[in-house]
């Protein structure tokens, strides 16, 4: 059944787009723009079709009430944490829902995603991240689930909040701890010099590298960084708010699927968004 699951992500063309729209699953309002209504916001992608959506499990359903075969796949977001605010709170965790696989399988989805992150000076959320992943690989193997792990490097909160570290000799070492831990596909970080990301794929050691978006920059930027991405053999991407908050999601959604199944050039990509 986890083959079967992952063709339902990845398709004829082995490729991959999730639209992630599971912010609202770590309470920060600054990552509600664009999902304040999540039923409009899941309808407006829905019919874009993507390959997959990314969502909690209390808003999954909301996906799964579409009816029709084609709807995208549902990707389970199945850990909290609360690492994204700045400053950061006294105590910080990292945990994973009640019975993740089994919630996933009720909900019919392809895929579960978990974080497994390093922050600078905080082992203990590391330490939280690993066994997560480790609970999780055990019963996805039982249960037939693919395990996306998100191996996620992050900068000081106390620099301006929350944002990624694109340091290649950081991201590096977390990915092949993903792939070693038993990842079915990973969803990592582009690095700073995105020419340089072939590296990442090939310490995945041939496990399909989706790639994170992150913050929202210009559709110009976004599109050929994707096409760049591809390129170097990356299987596919994960984006929320370069999606979410784009004036025309839908749009926006059909374009990079241009990019990531059929080839499509950045400037040919650019004028689908309307």
């Amino acid at each position: 059944m986890k083959q079967a699951r992952m063709n339902r992500l990845f398709g004829t063309s082995g490729h991959c787009f999730d639209v992630a729209i599971d912010h609202g699953m770590f309470n920060e309002r600054t990552f509600l723009g664009g999902i304040e209504d999540m039923r409009a916001a899941i309808a407006t992608i829905a019919a874009a079709r993507p390959d997959a959506i990314q969502l909690p499990p209390g808003t999954a359903p909301m996906l799964q009430a579409i009816p029709g075969k084609d709807r995208p796949a549902l990707v389970l977001r199945t850990d909290i944490a609360n690492v994204y605010g700045t400053p950061l709170p006294r105590s910080l965790f990292s945990e994973v829902i009640d019975r993740p696989v089994e919630q996933a399988v009720a909900l019919d989805a392809a895929c579960v995603v978990v974080n497994l992150l390093l922050l600078p000076d905080q082992p203990e959320v590391y330490r939280a991240c690993v066994r997560n992943v480790n609970a999780l690989k055990r019963e996805c193997e039982v249960m037939g689930m693919p395990l996306m792990v998100e191996p996620l490097v992050m900068q000081d909160n106390a620099k301006g909040g929350y944002m990624v570290d694109g340091n290649i000799d950081l991201i590096l070492p977390l990915v092949r701890q993903a792939a070693e831990l038993g990842a079915d596909i990973i969803k990592a970080d582009p690095c700073t010099n995105v020419a340089e990301y072939h590296r990442v794929i090939e310490i995945a050691q041939g496990l399909p590298v989706l790639v994170r978006g992150g913050g929202r920059v210009s559709d110009a930027e976004i599109l050929a960084r994707t096409a760049d991405l591809i390129t170097q053999g990356a299987k596919g991407i994960v984006y929320g708010r370069n999606v979410i908050q784009h004036p025309n999601p839908g749009g926006m959604t059909r374009a990079l699927m241009a990019v990531v199944h059929e080839g499509a050039s950045p400037e040919a990509a650019l004028g689908m968004i309307g």
